[in-house]
């Protein structure tokens, strides 16, 4: 049986929800990402993982809508970005409604980090309203960490983005089209900056760290690793929800 509520029927719903009340909803942004790559890349790669994490978990996957908040690459052909309120009033009905029909944990799988404030706040939010237990699973991060030590780098329309978008259709990455990007002066620098977990500021302006909108290595990917790509990510988001639930004693 589909472990996406997309493909099920009701009846196949209370059953799943009754073998194990949990969702997994990808979350992800509709955005340029270089003459390249498809501006549903973070839609694609959210969503592979997403179903991959609900299978193994035994869950349900909850299709959400393809768009985020995404402002730094307004006026950029392809991005389409939601405000904030319309964003987390989505999520938040999406939400409420799986847990009235009684899932108890949600597993939100983020690729995209101007997500993550709305994410945050709309768990919890809901977690002390509700019944239900909440999981940010940062799977573009994930990644990063996985691949850094073999050279991949999370870098917009990059290295390991090209792989995930390899993972889902290898005819969508045109990689021959990347050319090479120009950074501006001390873009690199400001990038780290903006991403930093002690101190940082904000970059309103994709142009500011790169001035066609994206930078990194694409021929880093290869289609032997974009074979292994969902597998591995995945199971290393597995581990650490179930490391996040055996802490908070959920064990749903």
């Amino acid at each position: 049986m589909s472990v996406s509520i997309y493909d099920m029927t009701s009846a196949e719903v209370a059953d799943a929800i009754r073998r194990r009340p949990l969702a997994v909803i990808p979350l992800r942004s509709i955005e340029q990402h270089g003459p390249h790559l498809p501006c549903g890349t973070d839609t694609m790669a959210s969503d592979m993982i997403a179903r991959a994490v609900a299978e193994r978990l035994g869950g349900i996957h909850v299709p959400f809508g393809p768009y985020g908040i995404t402002p730094i690459h307004a006026g950029h052909p392809g991005t389409i970005s939601l405000q904030r309120d319309t964003f987390e009033a989505l999520l938040r009905d999406v939400c409420s409604e799986l847990i009235a029909m009684g899932i108890r944990t949600l597993v939100l799988v983020n690729w995209h980090e101007m997500n993550t404030p709305s994410l945050d706040a709309v768990a919890t939010d809901l977690q002390d309203e509700s019944p239900a237990t909440f999981i940010v699973a940062q799977a573009c991060y994930v990644a990063q960490r996985l691949y850094a030590d073999e050279g991949g780098a999370l870098t917009h329309g990059g290295s390991i983005e090209t792989m995930a978008v390899l993972a889902h259709d290898q005819s969508l990455a045109k990689v021959e089209r990347a050319g090479e990007p120009a950074r501006p002066p001390g873009a690199e620098a400001m990038d780290a900056m903006r991403r930093s977990r002690e101190v940082y500021g904000f970059v309103t302006d994709v142009s500011q760290i790169a001035t066609e909108g994206w930078y990194g290595d694409p021929s880093w990917a290869t289609d032997e690793r974009a074979a292994s790509f969902v597998d591995r990510v995945s199971a290393d988001v597995v581990r650490q929800v179930n490391e996040v639930l055996r802490l908070g004693g959920n064990a749903t």
